[in-house]
């Protein structure tokens, strides 16, 4: 059975508190793009590279609006957004895209052990 498609209303963040909201279908790919400085414009140019929330739709227009929505807000409703959600704002996706670590469990020991 082919898993449901989601889209995804995000903000991302600079150190410096410069705001970005973007909407995509592939959060994850979206938000290792800005990360490594793959996207050209205004998240390179002010490094906007940690995820600080986001929010998930079914349908792609109403992504698409809610997106809009938050675009046309002043910064401190955003914040407030943020916030609500996520007060220390960290990263959401600080550890997206390194290497998983695989650790070996030894057997269970044998009562006879």
């Amino acid at each position: 059975m082919a898993r449901e498609k989601r889209y995804h209303v995000y903000i991302m963040a600079s150190i410096t508190g410069v705001l970005y909201v973007g909407v995509t279908g592939f959060l994850v790919s979206r938000v290792l793009q800005h990360k490594s400085g793959q996207t050209d414009g205004f998240t390179r140019r002010y490094r906007v590279h940690k995820l600080v929330y986001y929010e998930t739709f079914q349908y792609v227009n109403n992504a698409i609006a809610r997106e809009t929505e938050i675009k046309k807000w002043r910064r401190e409703k955003k914040v407030a957004l943020i916030d609500a959600q996520n007060p220390d704002w960290m990263d959401l996706a600080a550890d997206w895209g390194k290497p998983a670590v695989m650790r070996q469990i030894p057997p269970p020991r044998s009562a006879s052990e």
